[in-house]
């Protein structure tokens, strides 16, 4: 599933393409939407939230989209060959010279804009929140300490505690903070810095595709340990673990180095 960041530039492209302009068509090849039309109306602009998108339209209503494992939105100009196939495309939004095409997206709704947060009102504080204080820093704190039981690695991917972090970020911050992705939230030294580093690795990474959180761009030197399963630590030379997370369709390959993450480890 995308990361964060990688949804908010998703957004953001989209924004800089659409916002303001007319679209000549507008389809939906969802069953529930297929009988909406939106062509005639203009974008007034792009919300991201967390892993969602929300494309706002001057009738008062928004296009709620989420990526889940294999949407994407691509955008194109007229005339341009499709790098997905057509049987694909979920969505259609077509201006004079840009089209974008939202392919594979599951979930996709149409709502009143002024009852959005019924889609996103569920999730913690973004984390790329443009507007994001003091306020969002004390709420993401309460509900992640709220699960003081729970694994330090399922509290990070929990986006009713704080929207936006992923598989890549959540090995990465443990890492970073020096933890086992399998501790208990009661037994770290400081849950704040969770949340900092967390918002600090997906802004770091929000305006470019490349995720690096190691400080350097090259193939293959972007991450400390996430996808480096049986290669040598980049810090003690010790070799990266990869294991599950999480039960059934909810659990994910966790990747660490149990030299430099010290305590639980996989059940």
């Amino acid at each position: 599933m995308p990361e964060g960041d990688t949804v908010y530039l998703t957004g953001r492209r989209l924004d800089a393409a659409l916002t303001g302009h007319v679209l000549l068509r507008g389809e939906l090849r969802h069953p529930r939407l297929v009988d909406q039309d939106l062509a005639g109306r203009a974008v007034l602009g792009v919300r991201t939230v967390g892993k969602h998108l929300l494309t706002r339209f001057d009738d008062g209503r928004s296009l709620h989209s989420h990526l889940r494992m294999d949407g994407s939105w691509h955008l194109y100009r007229p005339g341009m060959r499709w790098q997905r196939p057509a049987h694909e495309a979920r969505a259609l939004l077509v201006t004079g010279d840009r089209v974008a095409v939202g392919f594979a997206l599951h979930d996709l709704e149409l709502v009143p804009t002024d009852r959005e947060e019924r889609l996103v009102g569920h999730l913690g504080p973004d984390l790329l929140d443009p507007a994001w204080d003091g306020g969002h820093v004390a709420e993401a704190l309460r509900r992640f300490t709220a699960r003081d039981d729970h694994e330090l690695g399922l509290v990070l991917l929990e986006q009713r505690v704080m929207a936006g972090v992923g598989n890549l970020y959540k090995a990465e911050v443990c890492f970073l903070l020096g933890l086992s992705p399998w501790t208990l939230v009661r037994d770290m030294p400081d849950p704040a810095a969770a949340i900092t580093l967390a918002r600090e690795l997906l802004l770091r990474n929000k305006d470019r595709p490349q995720q690096s959180t190691t400080g350097e761009l090259g193939r293959g030197r972007e991450q400390w340990v996430y996808g480096r399963a049986r290669q040598p630590c980049r810090r003690c030379g010790s070799r990266v673990r990869a294991a599950p997370q999480g039960g059934g369709v909810h659990a994910r390959v966790t990747y660490w180095c149990p030299r430099c993450q010290p305590g639980p480890g996989p059940g």
